[in-house]
């Protein structure tokens, strides 16, 4: 736990058809870390659209963003067209850097595996893209969230696809202001969720509406098991 006298900067990359839960979701539990202030940071201030064509907008641009102690890093369908944006890479390891916590939810661990920053770190993502971690050099977990504590004194956090980012961003907040802070931030949003139906996850769900999610999304699932390829072989990382 950190202080609780130290202010955090606290601060959530922006990008055209990311998928919004994935940034408000934890949106909703990380603007309410005491004690802390917490920005939207995009490659410019123009508005973008998330996938499904929601807008929202940067509170300032990567460049005026401060040193960071918190980076959240979201994903998305959007995701693929910033693995070889050298700004935005650049950035994210600049800002992973400094910080004390790094976050990322869904296919942002993609983004994070890009920028070089998941070799030898245990992680998870999306499940239908959570076979690609070790081309970045990770070790693949099937857990709704993961925590990785590195040997410098960073953590770093990942949470699977989209509403498990809220899981995360709990988890996180009880990592930098204790448990009591997280229990209170979870009632203040009444997060208590009770689905209507058993099928969040591939081994939940029937056999059939695997099959039909999987195929919806196997050109972009054959894109990024294409870039994962080239980036590992940029970076020198062995094939899995």
């Amino acid at each position: 736990m950190i202080p609780p006298e130290t202010h955090l900067q606290i601060g959530s990359l922006l990008f055209e058809g990311l998928d919004q839960i994935d940034l408000t979701g934890p949106f909703e539990v990380l603007s309410r870390i005491p004690n802390a202030t917490y920005r939207i940071y995009g490659p410019n201030a123009a508005p973008v659209r998330d996938v499904r064509g929601l807008r929202i907008t940067p509170d300032a641009t990567l460049a005026e963003a401060p040193r960071l102690d918190v980076l959240h890093i979201p994903g998305g369908q959007g995701q693929e067209a910033l693995m070889r944006d050298a700004a935005v890479l650049g950035w994210i390891r600049s800002q992973a850097a400094g910080a004390s916590h790094v976050f990322s939810v869904c296919t942002g661990a993609l983004l994070l595996g890009a920028a070089g920053l998941l070799v030898g770190r245990r992680a998870t993502t999306y499940w239908n893209a959570v076979h690609l971690l070790p081309w970045f050099g990770a070790e693949a977990v099937d857990a709704r969230v993961v925590i990785d504590r590195a040997e410098d004194g960073r953590t770093w956090l990942f949470a699977a696809g989209v509403t498990a980012g809220i899981d995360g961003a709990l988890r996180l907040a009880a990592e930098l202001r204790g448990d009591d802070a997280a229990r209170a931030i979870q009632l203040g949003m009444q997060y208590a969720p009770e689905p209507p139906f058993d099928s969040g996850t591939p081994r939940s769900a029937p056999p059939a509406i695997v099959a039909q999610v999987r195929a919806a999304t196997a050109g972009l699932t054959a894109r990024r098991e294409a870039t994962a390829r080239a980036i590992a072989a940029e970076l020198g990382i062995p094939a899995p």
